[in-house]
């Protein structure tokens, strides 16, 4: 039998240095945009507003640019609903979803591909992938129905294991779906305040974090068991 091939130390330190550098940047960014709020959102609304017929679209770029640089998907998506109503600001905001999780996750895969491959081994990595073309369409829906965690920064990650692009694209307009919803539905309701429709939007909001929690318990199960259950790799 042959053994497979080493990967040498010299190769795996470097792999990890490059991934600690993505992820110091990424942590940086998250501040910058996240924290420190170095980007005026309202400033960002009354330029796309000043575009007239087309500030949808326009609303379409600077969002997904935005939301792949770590500004907090909810308020964007707020700013949708409050400049475009909860209709088309909802369209607005599933078009700007799309695109963030494309640009993340081609970031992704550009800067941490090739080190998370080298880190984890080529045994480990063509397991991965297997897992990616039986399951990353799913993975990506059922990470955007997980509250509390940053797309952008799933998509990053998601990126760097290789998950397809298309699969990137369509996991986040059928994930996002209820999210996108919700957060647009309540910006809308500052503008004009609607018992209705903020109640629908915090109801909606409560059933997919309730679907969410149920699909990282059920996650988590399945690994677990295909670790103590899947057959043994030493022959």
């Amino acid at each position: 039998m042959v053994e497979p091939i080493g990967v040498p130390e010299t190769s795996k330190r470097r792999a990890l240095v490059r991934l600690v550098l993505v992820v110091a940047f990424l942590a940086l960014l998250f501040y910058l945009t996240a924290v420190a709020r170095v980007i005026d959102v309202e400033a960002v609304r009354a330029l796309v507003a000043s575009t007239g017929p087309l500030a949808p679209l326009t609303y379409v770029v600077v969002s997904a640019v935005l939301g792949a640089l770590l500004v907090p998907g909810p308020l964007l998506a707020a700013g949708s609903g409050y400049l475009f109503g909860p209709a088309l600001g909802t369209v607005v905001t599933l078009g700007a979803t799309v695109g963030n999780a494309m640009i993340s996750g081609y970031a992704g895969r550009r800067a941490g591909r090739q080190s998370a491959r080298t880190l984890l081994g080529q045994e480990r990595a063509e397991r991965v992938d297997r897992m990616i073309v039986r399951g990353g369409l799913w993975a990506v829906v059922g990470q955007r129905f997980v509250p509390g965690i940053s797309d952008a920064l799933a998509s990053y990650a998601f990126g760097a294991f290789g998950v397809p692009l298309w699969q990137m694209a369509a996991g986040a307009f059928i994930g996002s779906m209820p999210r996108a919803f919700v957060y647009t539905a309540l910006g809308s309701s500052i503008g004009e305040f609607s018992a209705p429709l903020a109640a629908a939007a915090i109801a909606v909001w409560c059933v997919t974090a309730v679907i969410g929690a149920f699909a990282v318990h059920r996650g988590l199960r399945s690994w677990r068991a295909s670790r103590t259950d899947g057959p043994s790799d030493a022959d």
